[in-house]
């Protein structure tokens, strides 16, 4: 302890106090057993990804990569496999050609819906990035593309203050014309605890009664293999989902998937490319060993990113901050949320964050406007790849109460550090007092 503190001070200017703080929450994760806990759960879901690899015969030959049109990319081809056994799925697709969660969830929506349809939202707005695919940020002057554009009406079922889903609400929205359903598994912009996938397979089973016919698709991004079993496990007709979140494993450059009924698939396919290519092309331009050794990575680094994410509630509460999901509370996904009240100190968390990062330690994060967000958005990412979230990363919107998201992190010690030196940046700019 002691010659860790004094290597911090001597190298990132940590003082003891903050150190032994740090020190004093790791060892409450450890005593508590969530560290356990989450060993376990990586555990068994790493069995479960490796013999995925084995069913489908996985071999280095299927890490060459193709290019052009990517015909017969056998490596492609079972990666998509792997991917449906994982999530126990009839199907699955996955491409580097879909760069974003948003852009996975957009082609399931325009894959499936169509004009004079509804969708309903059950786990109230929906995800910033989600709403100018939906329309809901548009007046009617404007033309750009959106379900709206083509005739989709849009509706929600805001949660309950428990924050679990208001079925009795759903029941007024739900009808014959609803042709989707989306579930929002993580917590976003929100906070709120994000969804187990008990309440998930609740949900599906409840939807399911008003509509036997509607498509019910689960916004997956941060929830992967934070728990044994996911939404396709236990209903969901669609899961969607980035690459350079925890699916990838930290190693996966870009790239998302979709995976669930093979039907609806096979719409999406058709959206990302076109009627009669589908899932048939899609160069994978030699990032088949990337993808299949992300997944490979993945249980493992979305463990670690879970035992930061409860160091930092622990860390962060001890110092009289609010935050969720509260220490040994259920998680449902890779985020912590942390409430600052005030703009300055959460601007401070972020730019600390930044301070602790491996690339670009140098760069100080400031608001600006981000693509597909309402409000400005300050975003520390640091990482290795451009927006991964599954590495250390905090963004928030700066609008009141002032919450930060914190997620990802590759290694526990780069989560810890990061932290430690958003702590000693807010001390030494009198935000806190220690």
């Amino acid at each position: 302890m002691k010659q860790r503190s004094e290597f911090l001070k001597k190298q990132f200017g940590i003082s003891e106090q903050v150190c032994a703080i740090a020190e004093n929450a790791l060892e409450k994760a450890l005593d508590s057993g969530a560290f356990a806990a989450v060993d376990e759960i990586k555990e068994l879901n790493q069995y479960k990804v490796i013999k995925a690899f084995q069913d489908m015969k996985v071999s280095d030959s299927m890490f060459n990569g193709t290019s052009g049109y990517g015909y017969d990319d056998r490596g492609r081809d079972t990666l998509d496999k792997v991917f449906a056994q994982v999530f126990g799925a009839e199907a699955a697709l996955v491409r580097q050609q879909i760069v974003s969660g948003t852009q996975a969830i957009a082609i399931c929506m325009f894959g499936v819906l169509r004009p004079g349809m509804n969708l309903v939202s059950a786990t109230g707005k929906p995800y910033d990035t989600l709403e100018e695919v939906i329309g809901i940020r548009q007046d009617d002057t404007q033309n750009t593309g959106s379900l709206k554009d083509f005739g989709v009406a849009f509706r929600q079922a805001d949660l309950l203050a428990d924050g679990s889903i208001d079925f009795e609400k759903l029941k007024s929205l739900i009808d014959a014309d609803t042709g989707m359903v989306l579930i929002q598994r993580s917590r976003g912009y929100d906070w709120r605890e994000a969804l187990s996938i008990q309440a998930i397979k609740q949900a599906c089973a409840q939807i399911k009664v008003l509509n036997k016919d509607t498509v019910i698709l689960v916004d997956n991004c941060y929830g992967e293999f934070v728990e044994t079993l996911e939404p396709t496990d236990v209903g969901g007709d669609l899961i969607a989902g980035s690459l350079i979140k925890n699916p990838g494993g930290g190693l996966a450059l870009t790239g998302g998937y979709v995976a669930g009924r093979k039907k609806l698939v096979e719409l999406a396919a058709n959206r990302l490319t076109s009627p009669g290519l589908g899932a048939h092309v899609g160069p994978s331009l030699s990032q088949n060993r990337a993808f299949f050794q992300g997944l490979f990575m993945a249980p493992h680094v979305v463990a670690e990113s879970i035992k930061g994410a409860i160091f930092c509630g622990l860390f962060m509460k001890s110092l009289g901050f609010e935050v969720s999901p509260e220490p040994g509370d259920f998680r449902g996904d890779i985020i912590q949320a942390v409430k600052f009240g005030a703009e300055e100190p959460m601007i401070a968390f972020c730019q600390g964050i930044q301070m602790g990062s491996p690339i670009d330690s140098f760069v100080e994060p400031q608001p600006w406007d981000m693509p597909g967000y309402e409000h400005q958005v300050i975003m520390a990412a640091g990482g290795f790849v451009q927006g991964a979230s599954i590495e250390l990363s905090a963004d928030a919107p700066l609008k009141p109460p002032y919450i930060a998201y914190m997620q990802g992190g590759l290694v526990l010690e780069h989560v810890k550090l990061g932290l430690m030196m958003s702590v000693q940046k807010m001390l030494e700019k009198g935000l806190i007092t220690l």
